[in-house]
């Protein structure tokens, strides 16, 4: 043999793993049937989350390169679609959960204290990886988030706080962008006149309907000059840089110009890869915001307004924490500034043959 012979259950470690499972309630001589299956589905979780994390290093690995190969975009490409199939997964442990009513959480939800999922040091460290920034979070216990973390824990999130999030590295990389601008085209030129053409042929539709009132024309018009005001920014960096600062964006302008030429021009061959890896990650951030309220929507099914085991304000607290902690909200807001298919700017012959691998 090659190899010297395994066996499934010393290879899985399963002893260890399988005698992991310790119920509070069964030690203090009051056993709750449930609570294994509490423990279980929370182990499992952090199983998934270990994996996560696997799988979200070797991505920041490659986006942390000055230049990254189409092979290597591949491999990120397939990472990031694993993150979502596991998140999916993930989601799914909700509905076994839920098989646990309230009555049977209350009978060892009180042996949990201070326990909470605000120690999860994973799902912490997942989030910050991401891109999750400290002043984006919702604030807890007026404490920085880390702070329910073990002190081991707190050293090594400050760590990561002071490396490149995988946001951060995607911004630099979509600045690199070619096709952009070139010497005998500027997408950024060619995209501000289809937007203005289409706002335009809008107006005239409006105008020359019958069936509007003069009042409803005024108004239908207005909004359509309001909604074409809303692109400025799009062609002005100063302008929008000022609403980066604001906050109303948070990639950099360039890296926002490539993200929508990517997604305008996603069939193009060469494009197909950041089309995918930006779709994983809108998938990401859903999957990541759909996990965050399932579990809220289960505190409120459980606790009501109870206070949670770690002293938030249970589901209020979670609830709140799935609208703001976003990641990637950029990629949502551009659709926003996307036009119609059939009025997208055809691209020049010899750009369009270089996005097709034509040499």
């Amino acid at each position: 043999m090659k190899y010297p012979p395994v066996h499934y259950h010393t290879y899985l470690g399963l002893d260890p793993l399988l005698t992991a499972q310790h119920r509070k309630s069964l030690e203090y001589g009051k056993p709750a049937h449930d609570e294994m299956l509490f423990i279980i589905v929370h182990q499992t979780y952090e199983l998934w989350f270990k994996q996560i994390l696997f799988e979200l290093d070797a991505v920041l690995k490659i986006f942390a390169q000055n230049e990254i190969a189409e092979t290597d975009m591949g491999f990120a490409c397939a990472r990031l679609e694993r993150i979502v199939s596991i998140l999916k997964l993930v989601i799914g442990q909700v509905d076994v959960l839920e098989t646990m009513t309230p009555l049977d959480f209350l009978d060892f939800r009180d042996m949990l204290y201070p326990a909470s999922g605000f120690q999860s040091f994973q799902w912490r460290l997942i989030e910050t990886k991401l891109g999750l920034r400290t002043g984006d979070r919702l604030a807890y216990n007026q404490a920085p988030f880390f702070k329910s973390l073990t002190e081991e824990q707190q050293k090594l999130m400050l760590d990561v706080l002071d490396e490149p999030s995988l946001f951060d590295s995607l911004d630099k990389w979509l600045a690199r962008t070619p096709f952009l601008q070139s010497k005998d085209y500027n997408f950024w030129d060619s995209y501000k006149k289809a937007v203005q053409t289409m706002f335009n042929d809008d107006i005239e539709t409006v105008r020359g309907n019958p069936r509007l009132t003069e009042e409803d024309k005024k108004k239908n018009i207005e909004g359509l000059q309001n909604t074409l005001k809303s692109f400025d920014a799009l062609f002005d960096e100063t302008l929008f840089e000022k609403l980066r600062a604001e906050g109303q964006f948070r990639l950099s302008y360039k890296a926002w110009q490539a993200a929508l030429l990517i997604q305008v021009y996603r069939d193009q061959p060469i494009l197909q890869g950041p089309f995918r890896i930006i779709r994983a990650l809108l998938d990401i951030d859903e999957s990541m915001t759909t996990w965050r309220y399932r579990h809220a929507l289960m505190a409120m099914r459980m606790l009501g307004q109870k206070i949670g085991t770690g002293g938030s304000s249970g589901h209020k607290y979670l609830a709140e924490a799935t609208a703001k902690h976003k990641v990637f909200g950029d990629f949502f807001n551009l659709t926003t500034f996307f036009i119609p298919r059939s009025q997208i700017p055809p691209l020049p012959k010899a750009i369009a043959d270089k996005m097709s691998f034509h040499y």
